[in-house]
């Protein structure tokens, strides 16, 4: 076995909690993502691959599309480097043209569907796309207004039924399709409806390229800073990622089902759906968007899935499930959501209990950041976990808790004799493996900040704070920068937030810091009453219970009351947005 990411087994981690199904550590082979594929399809190539829309896509079938994409994007000048923007929901067209990119070297980069036209903008000028596949509808409302101030030369536009056969068989569809092509309305002089590419026989070019170094995709991200930036991910760092998640998730498992509702233009949905599904053999259940809980309920319940189903997303999926009303129109739920990981954001015990109490399945804490292309740890799956972590480092991933303020003095604890563990020693959390990115796209001091070298090694420096117990999980705190000073006391937004929702009446929280003339910061605190409990509580009696059950420096100063904690698309609390809203902040900052 290769010892290039390799982990000492010595480490603590692996003595108490380590699942015995998994392995400590494992061979990444370098391959390309075409390669990984391929692999996959020809196991699995009469086995379902992608259900969307009451239509299923095989492997061997879903293989085929792919191959003629790709060689349909090579006959359009399309050539190894070349950006191509995915501007398009989860549906069909998006595992297929993400993978046909990658197969010819091209670096697909997916494009937020709720941006609004300037923002587009600026992802198009970060990773240089000269060429965008999108929804026919998103053209006109987020391209067309932009489209002069970019450098693309090539638009295929498509539809979210497309690929969408019904009960016909592939071939015959495509047959069909191909026979009569609409054009759409997009006045973009090099413009393709994407039905054209099918017209195309498949014949892939062999284009050679290094796995660990060639780009697969740029990925956006606020970073360990706060500045949009583009992520630089290998086929080597998502292939590893995938094969990592595989081995959490104990294997291939053939028949598993891995619920897509998380958007494929962020790495969660890379991973942990279009990859793990693939790396596992398994298929994946696609959402344009997040269908309402009982629509979703009915689905799992009516779907077959003899291996169940593994369902990734933030909290705020497993709450709305675990607080739907009445379970009993579902009666085959039971036990189906099996292996369930909830990420972008803590998971708070009572969610969590509940969640599995009422469904019979199992969720846990994961943790990771675009950085890691997804996963960096996660909770055990199988066996009993420590309370209050994001458990352990995945297979080939070491982590560390070094000095936020100086990194090179070396590791406060690394899960070796000599650590100090404890919340006493909290610091940074650091993260070494062979998914961690390769840069940020032409930002080579924001890079250097992040990416830093100790003994010997490759460290990320992730920006979220934290401290090693003496079994080797880590606790987060919070986000460096998102940490509030009172009087010079450390308040940990996410640890507030934890324990204002053990009170009865508290649905969400969401807690930050404002700016405060006598003792530099104050905490903030927007809360969500649930339903039965609005207008039988004030902020006050609020207020007042938090100072009984907490430390004093810990309550929030102020609590305001709100319909709904604001989330971004995948299910993060935006306590920014809330934040910079405040009259407080305004006056300090003039925004």
């Amino acid at each position: 076995m290769s010892k290039e990411w390799q982990v000492n087994e010595d480490k603590a981690w692996f003595k108490k909690w380590w699942p015995e199904n998994v392995p400590k550590n494992y061979d990444f082979e370098k391959i390309t993502l075409g390669e990984f594929f391929d692999r996959q399809r020809k196991k699995y190539s009469n086995d379902k691959l992608i259900f969307y829309l009451g239509s299923w896509m095989t492997y061997g079938e879903t293989g085929e599309a792919i191959d003629i994409v790709a060689t349909s994007l090579y006959n359009l000048g399309i050539r190894k480097g070349d950006v191509v923007a995915l501007l398009m929901p989860n549906c069909f067209q998006y595992p297929i043209c993400f993978y046909a990119c990658a197969k010819i070297g091209a670096i697909p980069t997916g494009i937020n569907v709720t941006y609004k036209p300037i923002e587009v903008l600026h992802h198009i000028e970060t990773t240089g796309a000269k060429v965008m596949i999108t929804l026919e509808a998103m053209y006109s409302l987020l391209v067309k207004p932009i489209i002069d101030k970019t450098n693309i030369e090539l638009i295929i536009y498509t539809n979210v039924a497309d690929l969408v056969t019904g009960s016909k068989s592939f071939k015959d569809f495509i047959a069909r399709k191909t026979r009569k092509i609409r054009k759409g309305k997009i006045d973009f002089e090099h413009s393709y409806n994407f039905y054209e590419l099918f017209t195309t026989e498949p014949n892939v070019p062999d284009v050679k390229f290094d796995p660990t170094e060639h780009t697969a995709t740029y990925i956006m991200t606020g970073g360990t800073t706060g500045v949009p930036k583009a992520t630089v991910l290998t086929h080597f760092n998502i292939i590893c990622n995938a094969l990592q998640v595989r081995l959490v998730l104990g294997g291939e498992q053939p028949g598993m089902g891995v619920i897509g509702v998380l958007p494929m233009f962020h790495a969660f949905a890379i991973t942990a759906v279009l990859n793990a599904a693939i790396s596992t053999g398994g298929w994946m259940l696609l959402f344009t968007r997040p269908p309402p809980t009982d629509e979703l309920l009915q689905i799992i319940n009516d779907m077959p899935a003899p291996k169940g189903f593994a369902y990734p997303g933030a909290e705020i999926l497993f709450k709305r499930i675990a607080d739907f009303p009445d379970l009993s129109p579902y009666p085959n739920l039971s036990g189906k959501l099996r292996l369930c990981v909830s990420g972008a954001g803590p998971l708070h015990r009572p969610v969590q209990e509940k969640f599995q109490e009422r469904t019979g399945g199992r969720v846990v804490e994961g943790y990771g950041l675009t950085e890691t292309t997804c996963v960096s740890s996660a909770n055990s799956l199988f066996g009993e976990n420590p309370v209050g972590t994001v458990g352990m480092p995945i297979p080939g991933t070491d982590w560390a808790i070094f000095d936020p303020d100086n990194f090179e003095a070396g590791s406060i604890a690394d899960g070796l004799p000599g650590s100090k563990y404890g919340e006493e020693h909290t610091g940074e959390i650091c993260v070494c493996g062979p998914q961690v990115m390769k840069a940020y796209l032409n930002k080579p001091e924001a890079t250097a900040d992040t990416l830093k070298t100790w003994d010997g090694r490759m460290w990320l420096l992730t920006g979220d704070i934290g401290f090693m117990r003496d079994d080797g999980c880590v606790s987060i705190r919070d986000r460096k920068k998102q940490l509030i000073k009172v009087a010079g006391r450390s308040v940990f937004p996410t640890e507030v937030e934890t324990l204002l929702m053990k009170h009865e009446a508290v649905s969400e929280a969401a807690v930050a810091g404002l700016p405060d003339a006598e003792v530099g910061e104050i905490a903030k605190a927007w809360v969500t009453i649930k339903s039965e409990y609005v207008g039988k509580i004030s902020e006050e009696e609020l207020r007042k219970w938090a100072n009984e059950n907490m430390t004093y420096w810990k309550v929030p100063k102020l609590i305001e009351f709100i319909d709904e904690v604001p989330k971004n698309l995948i299910g993060k609390v935006q306590r920014r947005a809330l934040q910079e809203a405040d009259p407080l902040y305004k006056a300090k900052y003039g925004k």
